[in-house]
C-alpha cells in the first residue's frame, strides 16, 4: 500500500507536470507568423523555469549547426529550433525537464517530439525527461 506522502508527491508532480505544459501551449498559440508554433520551456527539479525558446527561421546559432552535422551528416537545417535556443538560453544551469509544445493556428495542440538533432542535444544538455504535446 502507498503511503500518503507518496500519492500527494504524485499529484503534486502530476498538476506540475500539467500547469507547465498549458503554459507552453499558452504561449506557443500567441506565436505570430511563424510556420511551426512551437514553444519549449527547460525546467529545473524544483519546477522553476530556467529557459525558454521558440522555432527561429531567420536566426541560425553555431550549436544548431553542430547538431545538425552530428545527427544528420548534413548542414542544410541550420535555422534554430525551439528546443536549441532554450537550451542555448539556458547557460549552463542544471536542467531537468523541457516541455515542448507544439499548436496549430487556431490554438490547438499538435503531436510534437523533438527531432533527431535537438534529441541529441537535449541528452548532451543532461535534461532526463521530455514532455510534448
Amino acid at each position: 500500500m502507498m503511503k500518503w506522502w507518496t500519492r500527494n508527491l504524485i499529484k503534486s508532480l502530476k498538476s506540475l507536470r500539467g500547469k507547465m505544459l498549458n503554459r507552453c501551449i499558452k504561449l506557443a498559440s500567441k506565436l505570430e507568423n511563424k510556420k511551426q508554433r512551437i514553444y519549449a520551456i527547460i525546467v529545473d527539479k524544483k519546477g522553476r523555469i530556467l529557459a525558454s525558446g521558440t522555432n527561429s527561421y531567420t536566426k541560425s546559432h553555431p550549436l544548431q549547426a553542430y547538431y545538425c552535422e552530428l545527427a544528420t551528416k548534413e548542414q542544410n537545417k541550420i535555422f534554430v529550433h525551439a528546443e536549441l535556443q532554450a537550451l542555448v538560453h539556458l547557460k549552463g544551469q542544471q536542467a531537468d525537464k523541457i516541455f515542448v509544445a507544439r499548436v496549430s493556428k487556431n490554438g490547438t495542440p499538435l503531436p510534437s517530439s523533438p527531432c533527431p538533432i535537438c534529441r541529441l542535444a537535449i541528452r548532451d544538455a543532461g535534461i532526463h525527461e521530455v514532455i510534448t504535446t
